[in-house]
């Protein structure tokens, strides 16, 4: 029965089974499990819900009964979160002006777009933090404006600015004079040696402040541009905002590491200058002399090696062209070019390497070859007279010189004052006293360098000297011409004793005037030169190998007329040197109707001469006759040489134009020379015409010393002639300026009580040069930059008076004036608006934030130091080099450019000119102090600070 009921269970349950795949199909097993588990989770959820809901209406009712009631306000405060944020109305007027305003506020919407927005849409959608930033921002830049226009920002302008860039030159003369005076030449090349010894000799400067740390320590610069932007956020922002720490901290860290850090690093980036100085100057053309000049001075191989594979890459280009017919000498010219170019880096880069570097005076002196420059140039020459007078003083001779001087200047001033008494005379006025001043005055001369109290005494013949003292001991008034017989015999033995001119001509004193006046050889580069030593007479005609007899009679005739014009212009090739010539077609009508013509060839070097003889013989030509000037690259182009024959031509036509012939008939002689089919003889050498560019331009404005006592007189004959009824008061100031004019040159000066080289350069405003601050301040510039106190005092103060009469020239006598126009006019709002679009355009060209471009290669950046110094060195104006010397301007012009290339030392004059702003824009409060105490963590302040206090122990 067991097994039955077994059997039928298993057979039953086996055919519902079989029954069941066949209706559901195979996977309905897993289909029923699914469904099983399905229950049992949804039951488990109800229950899980269920309980929970009953829970927090447990929880709830236990608050209640527990718990205080909740406060109203707080409910208040909960509703009024809950509400929609009102939107913040921000004005968009920041400083008033329209001009400015609407760039500025492109300049805070793209700042917050690109240093904020960018992180704070990660963190948070609200608006009302960037809208509050926005406005605080804004505010502070309202207060900044308002701040900036209660500041009258001339004087900062125009005299602090000024003040702190010469004074960080100062500094840095001073420690190139500790580098120089090292023995180990090695160190003077490192740069670190040239930082270390630039901030020491900045606390020596300063005292009490020195920028090391700010300057060379990453960490300490952003604290040092933490806590001042912390002292700026506290002046500009509300009270509110600014204690709100989370806002003050955030706005500091952006405006130090976001904004100034960037800033200054930019800045002060040597690259970044030398492109700078490129682009200042970009209009002015390459100047070839100055370029070589660059590369015969420079000290750096890498320099060079940059110049010189930058050459050979364009040899191999233009080795590469295929051209042919006129194209080719072009290509011929630069290639002949390119290979100077690197022939003289090849030179220079073997020399530097070998160590056999040779001065270029010792050179020069070696060499044998030296222009001679006669006496009576050099006393009428600012630069020839400096060394002159130092050679004179070394051998115990300066009395002679400084009596030939101060009698010249006598002269003049005797003479013109003599003058306006004449005038006042006629004009009924009485003038009796300028005749007793005179009298004075030439007694003074006397008693100074002729007296047997003179000390040091003027050494001349005693029967001359006692000739001399009777005239001055007669009532008759003193001539200008009393001291011309003495004056005469000191020349002469100055020129003749072999202790004075002759000995200064074989002294290392003579080498280095030559070197001022750019007068020396380059025999390394030019090879053997001819000849021995030039002599410049300054004969305003030279040697003309011509009989100006034998035209006499023809040049004469005003039936001959002569007519001449450029034909052709061709490039001719001699020893490697490529020149253009000029084929002129002269042509000659003589009285009896017959015509001679011919052809003769010239250089634009016979032009050259030529234009300098006329003009030196007859000087109101000079206004009239304008020669074409010279291009230094790219000079055999067709383009150009068309261009200069137009003009050479146009030059001719107006020489042989029969109103100049009738204007200057001693004129025809001369054009006949140089038209004559034959070899030109030039009348000038290489170095004469080189002595001539000098000179030339000084005899205008300077023809003698006494020039410079001239203007004295004039003055003030000026003033006398406004002030007539106070007579006697302006002759006693006559009477003191004649003396100050007379005994202004004593032979020893005496040491000024405050050391210069220990104070900052507006120390010395007290300086005699001119009541404007402006120009003082400019004029103190060009002392430190050329290094002027190296001179001796009277040609110091006599340069300043010819740099002073060049500014005028340029500026006018308004020169104040101009300065102070020129700074309203940078400070003008047009001219503020135009300063935020180009900061705008910069960092965010096209709307779009500017990526910071990768560091340039080495090579590069090497050209373009060798094109920042050419381009500075080429804008020199030639008067420059005429008042103060060739070598000085190159040298100063050079010592600038190092200034500028040492990271922490232009890191410093950021930080001095931010300081000098800072104080200036905020003056009511304590800036200076608030600087030496951020700048109290140097250790050079504190080793100075207690040297200096055991200095005065010892005391």
């Amino acid at each position: 029965m067991f097994a039955e009921a077994s059997l039928s269970v298993w057979g039953w349950g086996g055919l519902g089974v079989v029954l069941f795949l066949i209706t559901f199909g195979p996977f309905a097993i897993f289909y029923l499990a699914f469904y099983i588990c399905c229950v049992v989770g949804g039951g488990f959820a109800v229950t899980l819900l269920f309980g929970k809901t009953n829970s927090e209406r447990h929880l709830e009712k236990c608050e209640h009964s527990y718990l205080p009631a909740t406060q109203t306000g707080i409910l208040k405060t909960l509703d009024e979160m809950r509400l929609a944020p009102k939107p913040i109305k921000i004005d968009r007027r920041l400083t008033g002006s329209n001009y400015i305003d609407e760039p500025l506020q492109q300049v805070i919407q793209f700042a917050l777009r690109d240093y904020i927005q960018y992180w704070y849409y990660t963190l948070s959608e609200d608006e009302s933090f960037l809208l509050e930033i926005r406005q605080t921002v804004q505010n502070a830049l309202v207060q900044f404006s308002t701040r900036s226009k209660d500041v009258d920002w001339q004087p900062y302008f125009t005299t602090r600015l000024v003040d702190d860039f010469a004074t960080h030159l100062r500094v840095f003369r001073k420690a190139q004079d500790r580098l120089e005076r090292r023995d180990d030449n090695k160190q003077r090349e490192l740069s670190e040696e040239m930082v270390e010894s630039f901030f020491e000799a900045e606390v020596e400067m300063e005292r009490n402040i020195c920028r090391d740390v700010v300057c060379t320590s990453l960490k300490d610069e952003e604290g040092f541009l933490r806590d001042l932007c912390e002292v700026l956020l506290y002046l500009l922002l509300p009270p509110g905002d600014f204690h709100n720490k989370n806002m003050r901290y955030f706005l500091r860290e952006i405006l130090a590491r976001g904004v100034l850090l960037p800033l200054v690093n930019q800045l002060s980036d040597p690259d970044y200058i030398n492109q700078f100085v490129i682009w200042m100057i970009r209009d002015s053309s390459c100047n070839y002399e100055a370029f070589m000049n660059i590369l015969k001075l420079t000290d750096r191989v890498s320099e060079l090696e940059a110049v010189k594979d930058k050459a050979l890459e364009e040899l191999q280009y233009l080795r590469s062209l295929d051209t042919a017919g006129d194209d080719i000498n072009v290509i011929k010219n630069q290639i002949n070019s390119l290979l100077f170019v690197k022939k003289v880096c090849e030179t220079r880069i073997q020399r530097l390497k070998s160590g056999k570097e040779v001065d270029a005076l010792k050179l020069a002196a070696n060499f044998g070859k030296l222009c001679i420059i006669p006496l009576e140039h050099i006393l009428v020459h600012n630069i020839a007279l400096q060394f002159f007078m130092d050679y004179m003083q070394a051998a115990g001779a300066q009395a002679e010189l400084f009596f030939w001087l101060t009698v010249e200047g006598y002269r003049v001033t005797a003479q013109q004052q003599l003058e306006v008494m004449e005038g006042w005379q006629k004009d009924g006025k009485k003038g009796g006293s300028t005749k007793g001043l005179l009298k004075a005055a030439a007694l003074g001369v006397y008693e100074q360098y002729l007296s047997d109290k003179a000390s040091p005494r003027v050494q001349v013949d005693e029967m001359s000297v006692v000739k001399l003292r009777e005239k001055l001991q007669k009532d008759g008034d003193p001539t200008p011409e009393i001291f011309d017989d003495i004056q005469r015999k000191v020349y002469d033995m100055m020129l003749r004793d072999e202790r004075y001119y002759p000995s200064f001509r074989q002294s290392p004193l003579y080498i280095r005037m030559l070197a001022e006046l750019d007068m020396l050889k380059e025999p390394s580069y030019r090879g053997s030169d001819d000849g021995d030593g030039e002599s410049f007479n300054g004969s305003p005609t030279g040697s003309i190998n011509l009989s100006l007899d034998d035209l006499s009679n023809s040049c004469n005739d005003d039936n001959i007329q002569l007519h001449a014009f450029i034909s052709d212009t061709g490039v001719c090739n001699d020893h490697g040197k490529t020149y253009a010539l000029y084929a002129i077609t002269v042509c000659r009508r003589n009285h009896d109707g017959s015509e001679d013509s011919w052809k003769t060839y010239r250089r634009y070097s016979d032009f050259h001469d030529f234009h300098m003889r006329i003009t030196e013989q007859f000087e109101n030509l000079t206004s009239i006759l304008k020669l074409p000037g010279k291009k230094t690259f790219n000079n055999m182009d067709r383009d150009f040489l068309e261009k200069r024959k137009k003009d050479l031509n146009a030059y001719l036509q107006l020489l042989l134009n029969p109103e100049m012939v009738k204007a200057c008939p001693t004129l025809v002689p001369y054009v006949y020379d140089f038209l004559e089919n034959k070899q030109y003889s030039k009348g000038k050498g290489d170095f004469a015409r080189k002595m001539d560019t000098f000179v030339n331009p000084l005899r205008s404005s300077m023809r003698n010393v006494s020039n410079a006592v001239k203007r004295l007189p004039d003055s003030l004959a000026e003033g006398m002639n406004t002030a007539a009824d106070n007579m006697g008061r302006m002759s006693e100031k006559l009477g003191q300026d004649i003396k100050q004019s007379m005994f202004k040159v004593p032979p020893l000066l005496p040491k000024s009580d405050i050391d210069p080289e220990h104070c900052r350069v507006s120390a010395q405003l007290d300086d005699n040069v001119d009541d404007n601050i402006p120009l003082r301040v400019m004029l103190l510039l060009m002392d430190e930059v050329f290094d002027l106190k190296e001179r001796n005092q009277w040609l110091r103060r006599n340069i300043k008076n010819l740099l002073q009469q060049l500014i005028r020239a340029t500026y006018g006598d308004t020169i104040n004036r101009k300065i102070v126009d020129h700074v309203d006019f940078m400070t003008a709002p047009e001219q503020v608006a135009d300063y935020v679009k180009k900061f705008r355009d910069s960092y965010w060209p096209n709307g779009i934030l500017a990526e910071s471009p990768p560091r340039r290669d080495k090579n590069i950046r090497m050209r373009t130091r060798v094109a920042a110094k050419t381009n500075l060195l080429g804008i020199m104006p030639d008067e420059l080099k005429h008042i103060i010397g060739a070598d000085t301007t190159r040298k100063g012009i050079l010592r600038v450019f190092d200034m500028f290339q040492h990271g922490p030392m232009n890191r410093r004059l950021v930080y001095v000119l931010l300081e000098g702003f800072l104080e200036t824009m905020f003056p009511q409060y304590k800036f200076p102090e608030l600087f030496v105490k951020l700048h109290s963590r140097s250790p050079r302040t504190a080793r100075y600070t207690q040297k200096l206090k055991s200095t005065s122990l010892k005391r």
